[in-house]
């Protein structure tokens, strides 16, 4: 009788370790979903935004996150002047530029 109860105990135990293995397999499943659907592209959008800023040169034609098009005229640290007809300079902030546009796009 007491080597069943105590065979008993150790198959108990032996199971509870595995099971809370097999629980934390579904939450750490969910997390590696979740950096390949979600955190992953978006650092790379980052990336890609990052360069683009850093190669803004005076001439280029860009659209602001506002909707303006316009050719860069002044370049600064952290702002930008866009013109965006003749004689009208606006003055943004490198991040509200969202894209690059083809040379020749603003006529």
């Amino acid at each position: 009788m007491f080597i069943s109860t105590a065979f008993a105990q150790t198959t108990g135990a032996a199971a509870q370790d595995s099971s809370g293995l097999l629980g934390m397999l579904p939450l750490l499943a969910v997390f590696a979903v979740m950096y390949f659907i979600m955190i992953r592209p978006q650092m790379k959008r980052q990336k890609e935004t990052k360069a683009m800023l850093e190669a803004l040169a005076k001439g280029d034609e860009v659209v602001t996150t506002g909707g303006m098009l316009g050719k860069i005229t002044k370049m600064g640290e952290s702002f930008v002047s866009i013109e965006v007809a003749s004689g009208v300079e606006l003055q943004v902030q490198r991040g509200a530029i969202s894209q690059v546009l083809p040379k020749g796009t603003i006529k």
